[in-house]
């Protein structure tokens, strides 16, 4: 990638705690919360917080996270002396644009100034990403914008447009939750062609969508990624706000190709209205799908799910109803893990095959 040295400089220069190769936690919805944030940028990776089922939510994660990072402050750890005495709190916060309120979300960034904001999911597409930008900027000069994008066309207005992103991530059709869909692409494909529509813009791209491994990394590396996302990867971490049953499934399935599936039908469970139309998310395939391909009338199958709701663990599985949102790597996935083990574990597989990035 052209400029690719400049890139890593830069990154380096504004997220110093960040080792090689850079990883980041996605921020899933409500399931990225403070504790995984931090375990993830403690252990050299930049942690996000995801969105909470009310903005406001947001407020009390990033409280929380800001307290777990003076923790650190005042402790003699490596992490710490690596943290500049006015750098910004070294997580950063997703939100959702179409749900998410701006006031509330420009209020939370100004006060606690998280290092990063990701935006994501726009109803009036670049229009609101630049709304958003604008706003955000101005509350907090220092924070750094990363925007997902899941198409070509997406790519293109966000250079076209006079507010431009600090990170531009770009996800492939492998990705669990809420993705492109009829207009979406494999990562294998859609980031090199990304890539060469957006050289030359000095942008860092981050990868994301089915990578959960160190193999995954390194062919991101390849494609010419700054840095890769990972997010079903560390759903099924211990500090992931996630319930076991749900992790379990996780664990417990494979074969992503025939074992999830993108599909409405689970938003429509929940109650989940207003996404933009582009976008559907994909799942594990359990009794609920099963059952809504036989034809059994959706009122039965909304019965049975707030049914399982109250049932636990047993709401997740092959014979669960609830949704299970994951992305196609499932089948790498074996085992729950702390967050710095799954680091751990990614950076010494990639430094096996690329011992040149060892000391970055």
């Amino acid at each position: 990638m052209p400029g690719a040295s400049e890139v890593t400089k830069k990154l380096s220069l504004l997220y110093p705690w960040v080792l090689s190769p850079f990883i980041v936690s996605a921020p899933m919805r409500v399931m990225s919360g403070p504790a995984l944030a931090v375990a993830v940028s403690r252990a050299g990776g930049l942690g996000f917080i995801g969105p909470g089922v009310k903005t406001r939510d947001i407020l009390a994660d990033l409280e929380e996270a800001t307290a777990l990072i003076e923790k650190l402050r005042t402790s003699s750890s490596a992490f710490h002396a690596l943290l500049p005495a006015e750098c910004p709190l070294p997580v950063g916060v997703g939100f959702q644009l179409w749900s998410d309120n701006l006031e509330v979300a420009v209020a939370a960034v100004e006060k606690f100034r998280p290092c990063a904001a990701w935006l994501y999911a726009p109803r009036n597409g670049q229009r609101d990403f630049d709304a958003w930008s604008l706003r955000i900027r101005s509350a907090s000069p220092r924070i750094q914008i990363w925007i997902q994008i899941g198409t070509l066309a997406e790519a293109k207005e966000l250079v076209q447009s006079s507010v431009r992103p600090d990170v531009i991530v770009i996800q492939g059709t492998d990705a669990g939750g809420h993705g492109r869909a009829k207009d979406g692409l494999g990562l294998l494909s859609l980031f090199p062609e990304v890539g060469d529509a957006l050289a030359g813009s000095q942008i860092p791209l981050f990868a994301a969508g089915g990578i959960a491994d160190a193999r995954g990394v390194l062919a991101a590396m390849c494609l010419g990624a700054s840095g890769v996302v990972m997010g079903t990867r560390f759903l099924i971490s211990h500090e992931a706000r996630i319930n076991p049953g749900y992790q379990r499934e996780i664990v417990r399935a494979s074969d992503g190709a025939v074992t999830t599936t993108r599909t409405l039908l689970y938003s429509k469970l929940r109650g989940t209205k207003g996404w933009p139309e582009e976008y559907t998310p994909r799942t594990i395939i359990n009794k609920s799908f099963i059952e809504y391909q036989a034809g059994r009338p959706f009122e039965e199958l909304k019965k049975l799910h707030d049914e399982a709701l109250k049932a636990g663990d047993s709401g997740w599985g092959p014979e669960g109803r609830l949704a299970t949102y994951a992305g196609a790597s499932i089948g790498l996935i074996h085992e729950i893990k702390d967050a710095a083990t799954i680091i751990h574990d990614v950076r010494e597989g990639v430094l096996q095959s690329l011992p040149s990035l060892r000391g970055h």
